[in-house]
């Protein structure tokens, strides 16, 4: 039986692709979880409609994301922590901190897009990379100083 996959399905295939499935396995399992649509010619033409719709919209994310980093590429984040003997800081400097920070500059971030490998524990200058988009990425410099 051929399918229109909507989503992508490991062992399967990509969304959007024409495939072969077994009728058992397309009728118990794609089908109702809406994970397919069967390929006959009223099913192709709304699809492909619905497809070049996504293609736009993630167009329009893409630029959103790519005017954001551009925004961002100027801007740097102070944050000021508690420090105890040899400049040793208290606790450390997370992501959530740093969506703050700039929260206050009216720059709506996601802590989960901003990537920390680690929390910040020294003082210092770093580079932090925010994921905007899967492809777009922007890096905001932080500043770590004493209170």
């Amino acid at each position: 039986m051929k399918v229109i996959l909507t989503e992508t399905l490991e062992h399967v295939g990509g969304a959007g692709e024409i495939v072969e499935v077994k009728p058992g396995f397309a009728r118990n399992y794609l089908l109702p979880r809406k994970l397919a649509l069967i390929a006959n010619a009223g099913n192709m033409a709304v699809y492909e409609e619905v497809k070049s719709q996504r293609g736009a919209q993630l167009a329009r994310e893409k630029k959103e994301a790519e005017d954001q980093a551009a925004a961002l590429g100027n801007a740097s984040v102070t944050i000021a922590v508690a420090v105890g003997e040899e400049d040793r800081i208290f606790g450390s400097v997370t992501n959530q901190q740093i969506a703050d920070q700039l929260k206050e500059q009216s720059f709506e971030i996601d802590r989960r897009t901003i990537q920390l490998d680690e929390p910040i524990r020294a003082l210092g200058v770093y580079d932090v990379p925010i994921r905007l988009h899967a492809e777009v990425e922007a890096t905001v410099k932080v500043w770590v100083v004493k209170e």
